[in-house]
């Protein structure tokens, strides 16, 4: 009676030797990736915390060629991606990366630095869209930062 009570503590203890190391790697794993993913939350925050833009400005057909020309300034410490931004005009999605567009005046750069002003040329007979007076411009960025305002002629 006394081995058989030695030997089924041996097979419990080893029972739950074996299912410790199983669960281990799975308890580790899922605690690294829940760490992770809350890390990811606070980095994309303070992101968006630290970025801030403003659009200056929206004229349709100044120069009476049928563009949209749409400036704003990046006035955050986050350096944004050119052709990440997104740009709405009257419930229309224009792909900026399709569009034309400069950085202070250079056309080669898709960095958008704090202090720069990002200028999109927008070709009005593209648009689905009539651009008017009455037209309403929003340009978001990749953290998901907007500003908008109102086109003059």
């Amino acid at each position: 009676m006394g081995v058989s009570v030695s030997a089924s503590t041996a097979i419990i203890v080893a029972g739950m030797f074996f299912a410790f190391t199983a669960f281990y790697p799975v308890a580790a794993n899922g605690f690294d990736r829940v760490t992770e993913g809350e890390r990811d939350v606070h980095e994309r925050a303070l992101e968006r915390q630290n970025t801030a833009f403003s659009v200056d400005s929206a004229t349709f057909n100044a120069s009476g060629n049928d563009l949209l020309v749409v400036n704003a300034t990046n006035e955050g410490s986050v350096g944004l991606v050119v052709v990440d931004a997104t740009l709405v005009v009257d419930n229309e999605y224009v792909d900026v990366a399709e569009a034309t567009t400069t950085v202070d005046g250079d056309g080669d750069t898709d960095l958008w630095l704090g202090g720069e002003t990002l200028s999109i040329e927008v070709d009005a007979t593209s648009l689905e869209t009539t651009v008017t007076s009455d037209s309403r411009v929003v340009l978001v960025v990749e953290s998901g930062v907007r500003s908008a305002t109102g086109v003059s002629a």
